[in-house]
């Protein structure tokens, strides 16, 4: 299965402009809330036009303006999960796996098939509002699914459920996208969500994609300010490298960093990177605690250079364990190859 996908739409204040491709794969089209990504799940599905472009899929031609092909959707052969499921209200658990199947679904063996599949036995003649969350979910996945299509997409898939039930359904999600095997795109903001379940990451910003490509390299090397925030990376700031050293102003820091290959116009450091030490060294400062947090398992600490109390607090994240067996003197090295050189905006832009 190939999917190629480039299309504009205008959505308000912004314009959706995003071209990318995707193979037999998950990939998770990762951004903030209102950028564009469930957007353009709806126009690859035909449920919205896009105002130009053109969408593929295995070689058949879903969308093209200039040809002026626009393929309804039931011709399309893309199942699309929506976040709310999209269940019909007066329907039953059975009719709504069902209805998937058109006027022939039923009575349809593969509706009893189905039912197995997605542990819904005893539940047939419920309607969605006697539903839990997560049984809502797996109807939704069972009338996608019975359709056979070619492409899945996925809209937010956990957004509508406990936290108790994600890890679940994740595990379902990631169930069927293996054995699927095709292309599945998956909608979300969040980035251990999509670590966890995608091959591949298109990073979403104000309707167009910052950054494409294999997740482990996304995360290792997000090479702009957008992907690294996306990613997690909780710490950028500007930045001046000169050769083999860096300033950041705003940490109240000089360090010592490898020259960049690329332009950079800040920094960035993740908060798991930084490593408490008994001696002095290079790259090591002796820092205050500004606050404290303690989460379930790991304790945040916001630090800076007790030399500069005017610098903006660093982030910190260790696992109570290693919290416990910090050294005394505060004593703390950025190790430099931590250290990511980013490309844009230090600072969060808005929505």
């Amino acid at each position: 299965m190939s999917l190629e996908v480039a299309i504009k739409k205008q959505l308000g204040r912004f314009t959706l402009n995003v071209s990318f491709s995707a193979g037999n794969e998950v990939l998770a089209l990762l951004g903030s809330s209102g950028c564009g990504k469930s957007m353009t799940l709806r126009c690859i599905a035909g449920v919205e036009r896009p105002d130009e472009g053109r969408i593929v899929a295995d070689g058949r031609v879903l969308f093209d303006s200039a040809r002026r092909i626009n393929l309804p959707p039931q011709q399309r052969r893309v199942g699309l999960l929506f976040q709310n499921y999209a269940l019909f209200p007066n329907m039953t658990v059975e009719q709504n796996i069902a209805a998937g199947l058109g006027r022939g679904g039923k009575g349809s063996p593969l509706v009893a098939e189905y039912l197995r599949r997605f542990r819904l036995e005893g539940l047939e003649q419920h309607l969605p509002r006697q539903l839990s969350g997560g049984q809502q979910q797996r109807v939704a996945l069972a009338r996608m699914l019975i359709t056979q299509p070619a492409l899945l997409m996925l809209d937010e898939p956990f957004s509508a459920l406990d936290a108790h039930l994600r890890w679940e359904l994740e595990q379902e999600v990631l169930s069927i996208t293996r054995d699927f095997g095709g292309t599945t795109l998956l909608v979300s903001h969040n980035r251990d969500e999509v670590y966890r379940i995608a091959d591949s990451i298109a990073v979403y910003s104000h309707g167009s994609i910052d950054r494409v490509g294999e997740k482990w390299a996304l995360f290792r090397d997000p090479r702009t300010a957008v992907t690294a925030r996306l990613t997690g990376c909780k710490n950028i700031a500007a930045a001046r490298w000169t050769d083999h050293h860096l300033e950041v102003p705003e940490w109240g820091l000089s360090l010592s960093a490898p020259t960049p290959s690329r332009p950079a116009d800040c920094v960035g450091l993740r908060a798991h990177y930084l490593q408490g030490v008994k001696q002095p060294g290079e790259n090591v400062f002796r820092y205050e605690v500004v606050s404290s947090i303690e989460d379930t398992f790991s304790v945040i600490l916001m630090i800076r250079p007790a030399d500069a109390p005017q610098a903006q607090p660093i982030r910190w994240e260790l696992s109570k364990t290693d919290f416990a067996a910090l050294p005394p003197g505060r004593l703390v090295r950025i190790p430099p190859e931590a250290l990511m050189p980013l490309a844009g905006e230090a600072t969060a832009l808005p929505h």
